[in-house]
């Protein structure tokens, strides 16, 4: 890929004006390590390709690193804040929304923060959803709630509606969880907020639990998601070995992306055969999956299948016209239509076999997050205060080459991360798997 054709620059409001309040005379966060617009981090850090670029009197395309900025642009004694979190459930949420609270509330005094209720129809005067008022104490207590305490929603709102509505509550600074959809939105919602002439950021804080959003390397809970994966990949594992020809299957999200299928694979490895969006596989034929199945049943006598739910979409037919309330094609059920075809496969060849099936996928969103996720979602939150405070807007909180970034909003949104079949991670699990192809 050509890092070099991406445009990194980040916008702003205007020049910072006054001295950031997290630097405190009288506490240890006097020793701040305030963070300089020009601390870059490479995109590419592959050498050869660093070297190509510098002696062809390139500069390399690099990240602004996250962090506080010693000067913020907003009055924080006149400014109003707003939270919104965005599309489907994510372990992590909750985490988010207390990190921003917590350090627009602590370290800049900000005192009014707003939680826009069920996601942009809360900006909807139609829809008659009441604003919350997050204070710390209101926060204090919802890490270990799953979901988000803010609900959401999915759809398309009125740009012009919600950015009137920002107006009216003299927003200063939006943040804006949410995945691809909500990136998008949260573009036009810059766009037209520019033409207006309000002084108002939008944050953008990645939320995806398929790991999918383009140009950032991990999203919160992922890591939970493949926790709680690797417990269901347990259970079937039980089930095949405790039965005759046992064979589980557990069908996990990744409507596009196969990053919590392959890893988890991984993290569980008793796990036979795996199925992604990113890799082709037939399903009848001499080398196609089931004939590949019954080889192991004679084999080993059990098997475990981990599916994404957005693999083996070629088996059905698709109406581009039947979308979701966020305008995505709605899938067939991969998970579901395995297991009949399996059952089918066998009872036409005298086989008996006991096949379990697991969906564990709405169970694993709506969870709290595990501790690395808590973590890192305490990490998110505080740098998106920290870009917000600096007047910065239209862009996203990443997590790139081990650092925490500001990556422009429109560098990200509309695209999507894949496993690419060709390196380490889909390697490893063809290794750990012992599959074939499943092509004839």
């Amino acid at each position: 890929m050509d890092y070099n054709s991406i445009d990194t620059k980040i916008a702003t409001l205007g020049e910072p004006r006054f001295p950031s309040p997290v630097l405190k005379e009288d506490t240890s966060v006097k020793n701040q390590n305030f963070v300089p617009d020009n601390d870059r981090i490479l995109i590419d850090v592959k050498f050869d390709r660093v070297i190509k670029t510098v002696k062809g009197k390139k500069i390399p395309t690099s990240f602004e690193m996250a962090g506080p900025r010693s000067k913020i642009f907003f009055d924080t004694d006149k400014l109003n804040c707003a939270i919104v979190t965005c599309g489907g459930l994510c372990p992590g949420l909750n985490d988010i929304i207390r990190s921003i609270v917590f350090e627009l509330h602590y370290s800049y005094g900000v005192r009014n923060i707003y939680g826009i209720r069920h996601g942009l129809q809360g900006f909807i005067s139609k829809y008659k959803h009441e604003i919350m008022d997050l204070k710390p104490e209101a926060v204090v207590n919802i890490l270990e709630m799953g979901g988000s305490i803010l609900g959401s929603s999915r759809g398309m709102q009125s740009i012009e509606e919600i950015v009137n509505t920002l107006k009216k509550m003299n927003i200063g600074i939006l943040f804006m969880i949410g995945g691809d959809g909500t990136l998008m939105a949260a573009t036009r919602i810059v766009d037209t907020i520019a033409k207006t002439g309000l002084e108002t950021s939008v944050i953008g804080i990645p939320k995806t639990i398929d790991n999918d959003i383009y140009m950032v390397s991990r999203t919160f809970g992922f890591d939970t998601a493949v926790d709680m994966a690797t417990q269901a990949i347990k259970g079937a594992h039980n089930e095949a070995i405790g039965y005759p020809n046992g064979i589980g299957i557990v069908k996990l999200m990744g409507r596009h992306s196969g990053f919590i299928t392959a890893t988890s694979a991984l993290a569980q490895q008793n796990v036979n055969f795996v199925l992604i969006p990113e890799v082709d596989f037939d399903l009848e034929g001499p080398k196609g999956f089931l004939s590949e199945l019954e080889k192991r049943i004679h084999l080993r006598k059990h098997a475990v299948i981990l599916v994404a739910e957005g693999a083996g979409q070629k088996f059905f037919e698709i109406d581009k016209n039947e979308r979701d309330e966020s305008g995505n094609i709605r899938l067939k059920d991969i998970g579901l239509f395995l297991k009949n075809k399996i059952i089918s496969y066998f009872q036409s060849r005298n086989i008996n076999i006991s096949l379990k099936y697991i969906d564990p996928s709405y169970m694993i969103r709506s969870l709290p997050a595990n501790a690395n996720d808590h973590v890192f979602c305490s990490f998110l939150g505080r740098d998106a205060v920290h870009a917000g405070m600096s007047g910065k807007t239209g862009l996203l909180i990443g997590h790139w080459n081990n650092y925490f970034v500001h990556i422009p909003m429109k560098a990200s949104a509309g695209k999507r991360k894949r496993v690419d079949s060709n390196q380490k991670l889909w390697l490893s699990v063809l290794h750990a798997t012992g599959q074939s192809s499943f092509k004839n």
